[in-house]
């Protein structure tokens, strides 16, 4: 399978964990909505919500019901095993999330491709360069009215060949081999770094450009 074979059915696995992640239909985890309204409530300020976002509501996560209740999600023929599958659609939701906070309709198709371009983390400006959006210096909340609808399909190809290179498909798919899907996985695939970073520019996309 080409690269860009594998980036296309990424995208459609990656396009149906937002949908999942909008409408709460993974059992035993809260919508994106519900998860944004949970730490609405807790902050009276819109970037200390999503800042604490970040930082905590990745815990509640690590567990296997969860991975066993990803259904039709890991059931697509993508080149990534259903653990790392399972951590992107937790940063689909965290981003979503934060996209709500931050006063963003989830349903616009732009903000969709914004929340999947900031799962490349500090990449997203390269990612977004590289469609023909035109970037300065870093992803600011003002760049979602920018995207023509016309070139959201040509950003998505980015966001997925993006990340078939970051995961380098021969690797995971032998770590997805190696390591039993059960509690643990989730915790031991997640990389805090890198999830700090792709909140953080979610944050200045979505919230904060300053930020």
């Amino acid at each position: 399978m080409s690269k860009e074979e594998e980036s296309s059915k990424l995208m459609i696995a990656l396009e149906k964990a937002y949908d999942l992640s909008i409408s709460g239909g993974i059992p035993g985890m809260d919508s994106a909505q519900k998860l944004a309204e949970e730490y609405m409530d807790k902050f009276n300020d819109a970037l200390d919500a999503s800042k604490a976002l970040v930082r905590w509501q990745n815990v509640k996560s690590g567990t296997s019901g969860f991975l066993t209740g990803l259904g039709g999600l890991i059931t697509i023929p993508v080149a990534l095993p259903a653990n790392i599958m399972s951590v992107l659609y937790i940063q689909i939701r965290m981003i979503a999330s934060i996209a709500i906070i931050g006063g963003n309709d989830v349903h616009d198709d732009r903000v969709k491709t914004m929340v999947l371009v900031c799962l490349a983390g500090d990449a997203a400006r390269d990612v977004l360069k590289k469609a023909g959006i035109a970037v300065a210096t870093a992803v600011t909340k003002g760049l979602i009215k920018q995207i023509p609808k016309a070139l959201i399909g040509q950003i998505n190809k980015a966001v997925g060949m993006r990340l078939i290179t970051k995961f380098g498909t021969k690797g995971v798919i032998n770590l997805g081999k190696a390591v039993p899907l059960v509690g643990g996985v989730l915790g031991a695939a997640m990389d805090a770094s890198a999830t700090n970073a792709i909140g953080n520019v979610a944050i200045r996309a979505f919230v904060d450009e300053k930020y």
